[in-house]
């Protein structure tokens, strides 16, 4: 199934696609799509509830987001266009929950921003408490999979000393959707095909066979380290093809138009703007 959320932005509703592509308003059946709901999707059905008219704006399709977790250098490709050592373990990082946006909300350029890129990512939302699970029961904690752009003032995150997550962070640096898709029906997660262009011009094509540790093996690590909560959020990591590795390099610039997609899980568009 294909869950979101929709209406003006921190006034969203919970809703699901139904088998004909519409949208269905699910606000009848539960407050929103966070917490303990997301640990039972599987309970919630299109049939009976209302359609939505129009084209409202999407937002992120999940609620109640406690942690944004990146995973950094995870596609040897992109390790390799950043000049960087294939990481032994996955690098984490921390994206600010306040940089989450809706999947076709403007990206806002920092003030002083000269090096704002792009990243498609496959994103991975928990849905029950995972501590100390192992990689073969990992993917039982997860409620469902999204497409992520893991927008990175370069600048911020390489030059000005300390933590990724000074680059990561920004307001509207985390576009997520358009939908949750659950485990049954975003199949197989290394066949999932992922894509990027700046204004019509690709820049990105990878699959997520290509990573170097999978969703499993993530979920397994970082569950050792601290307790992943229904609502969490993993950005699992991006291949080749981002502005930081082109010769010369290339970044975004008000005007641009980003557009990003995941096989099976849709497709992101953002107009880039000055804050």
């Amino acid at each position: 199934m294909k869950f979101v959320r929709f209406g003006p932005a921190g006034a969203e509703k919970p809703g699901i696609i139904d088998a004909e592509g519409r949208l269905r308003d699910l606000s009848e059946e539960m407050d929103d799509l966070s917490g303990i709901v997301l640990t039972h999707l599987d309970d919630f059905s299109p049939e009976g509830m209302p359609v939505v008219g129009g084209n409202p704006r999407l937002g992120v399709p999940v609620a109640g987001v406690g942690k944004f977790i990146g995973i950094g250098l995870n596609y040897s490709d992109h390790a390799a266009e950043a000049r960087m050592d294939i990481p032994a373990e996955p690098i984490v990082f921390m994206k600010a929950t306040s940089s989450l946006s809706g999947p076709h909300d403007p990206i806002r350029l920092p003030r002083g921003s000269v090096k704002t890129d792009w990243e498609v990512e496959l994103g991975v939302v928990i849905g029950k408490p995972a501590k100390y699970v192992s990689a073969e029961e990992a993917l039982d904690h997860v409620a469902g999979y999204m497409v992520v752009n893991d927008v990175s003032e370069r600048a911020f995150q390489i030059e000005r000393g300390g933590q990724w997550t000074k680059g990561k962070s920004c307001d509207s640096f985390g576009p997520c959707g358009p939908w949750l898709v659950t485990p049954d029906e975003a199949g197989e997660i290394t066949a999932l095909d992922l894509s990027l262009s700046v204004n019509g011009s690709r820049m990105q094509q990878g699959s997520a066979a290509n990573m170097i540790f999978s969703v499993a093996r993530i979920i397994s690590y970082l569950s050792q380290m601290m307790t992943l909560h229904p609502g969490d959020i993993i950005a699992t990591g991006t291949p080749a093809g981002v502005g930081m590795g082109m010769v010369p390099p290339r970044f975004l610039k008000p005007g641009d138009v980003v557009e990003l997609s995941i096989s099976g899980l849709g497709t992101q568009r953002q107009e880039v703007v000055s804050d």
